[in-house]
C-alpha cells in the first residue's frame, strides 16, 4: 500500500509542476508576442465582459474547489477502502487543481487581451489558492486519516 501512496503523491505532484508550467508557459507565449497583446483595448463593452466573467469567475471558484474537495473527503472518500479511497482523492484533488487552473489561464488571457491589471490580479488569486493544493505525503494521510503505522502495516 505504501508503493501505492508513493505513486500517488509522484503523479499529484508532477500534475501541480505541469499546472505552474502551462501558467509560465502562457505568460512566456504572450510576453514574447507569439500570442497577440492587446486585441481587446479600446472594446470598452468587450473589455469589461471579460472582466466581469473572470471576476465572476475568480470569485464562485476558489471557495467552490476548496470547499467541494473537503465535502467529498468527509462524506464519500473516508468511507471507502483504502485502494479505492486513493482513486477517488487522486480525482478530486485533480477537479480541485482544474477548477483553479481553468480560471486563472482565463483571466491572464484577459489580462493580455485588455492589458488591465483586474485580470493579473484575479489569476493572481487564483495561483495564491492553488499553493493550498500542494500535494504532499503529511497532507494526504491527514486527509484520508491514515497514519504512518497503519501504512506501513498494510504493506
Amino acid at each position: 500500500m505504501e508503493k501505492e501512496i508513493n505513486r500517488l503523491l509522484r503523479w499529484l505532484q508532477g500534475e501541480f509542476i505541469l499546472a505552474w508550467m502551462l501558467v509560465l508557459l502562457l505568460i512566456a507565449l504572450y510576453e514574447t508576442d507569439v500570442l497577440p497583446q492587446g486585441m481587446m483595448v479600446g472594446d470598452v463593452r468587450m473589455e469589461y465582459i471579460l472582466q466581469t466573467a473572470g471576476i465572476l469567475l475568480a470569485m464562485g471558484l476558489i471557495p467552490v474547489s476548496l470547499r467541494l474537495f473537503s465535502l467529498s473527503l468527509t462524506r464519500y472518500v473516508k468511507t471507502m477502502p483504502l485502494p479505492e479511497a486513493l482513486k477517488s482523492y487522486r480525482r478530486w484533488s485533480e477537479v480541485r487543481l482544474g477548477l483553479l487552473l481553468a480560471p486563472a489561464l482565463f483571466n491572464l488571457s484577459v489580462y493580455y487581451w485588455t492589458l488591465d491589471l483586474t485580470g493579473m490580479l484575479c489569476a493572481g488569486m487564483l495561483l495564491v489558492a492553488s499553493l493550498f493544493c500542494v500535494p504532499g505525503r503529511e497532507r494526504l494521510l491527514m486527509e484520508l486519516d491514515l497514519n504512518r503505522e497503519e501504512g506501513e502495516k498494510e504493506e
